[in-house]
């Protein structure tokens, strides 16, 4: 029999993590003004299956997840502050004044492909989770049922928000100026590059 409050806790713990509106926050907007919905909700999961990945590792074994943390916390703050100043870049020289262009195939890939990136290597997003698991009791979670629930409510959780948000975005985009969303971009291009210099001082220092 499924546990519903065991998925309840693993939905809120995938809301938790995604909704704060960070550099992936911001990126999933920016793309959602330039290609529309389906770039939104695609950019979604890229970050969905991200967590999902966490999910599954603590699921499995806190223990050892969060001793691999520890390991892996420098070398994930350098390469995603790296990649995080790239992103921002790349952001703050794409800004469209025009309607939404309609997405290709390869944008798709490359907008999953970004924030799959941008949330596996996100030092921020490892250390929420990893403090939002225990704190939710999800650590304790034993059983391949049980860790099959937490990691399906994280995924559903996290993609429940991009949807809501990508949604909201696409919806409010056609009462918008036509420059808003050059606008967006180049201030979700800021937002980023900000979020990787403070990796990379984070390492540093």
């Amino acid at each position: 029999m499924m546990d519903f409050t065991l998925f309840a806790k693993s939905l809120f713990l995938g809301l938790a993590i995604a909704a704060p509106l960070g550099p992936i926050g911001a990126l999933c907007i920016n793309r959602t003004l330039e290609h529309g919905l389906t770039t939104g909700i695609v950019g979604g999961l890229g970050t969905a299956l991200a967590d999902g990945i966490y999910a599954t590792c603590a699921a499995l074994g806190f223990a050892t997840f969060s001793s691999i943390l520890i390991l892996i916390d420098l070398p994930l703050r350098l390469v995603g502050g790296m990649f995080m100043l790239w992103l921002g870049w790349r952001c703050l020289h794409s800004g469209h004044s025009q309607a939404a262009i309609t997405a290709s195939s390869r944008n798709l890939v490359g907008t999953m492909t970004a924030t799959f990136l941008l949330t596996i290597t996100n030092p921020m997003t490892i250390l929420s989770f990893a403090a939002l698991f225990a704190g939710l009791g999800l650590a304790s979670t034993t059983g391949p049922a049980g860790a099959t629930l937490v990691v399906a409510g994280v995924f559903s959780g996290s993609m429940l928000w991009w949807c809501l948000l990508s949604s909201g975005v696409a919806l409010s985009r056609r009462r918008l100026p036509n420059t808003f969303a050059h606008r967006i971009s180049r201030t979700s291009g800021l937002v980023i590059i900000g979020f990787g210099l403070w990796a990379l001082l984070s390492a540093l220092i």
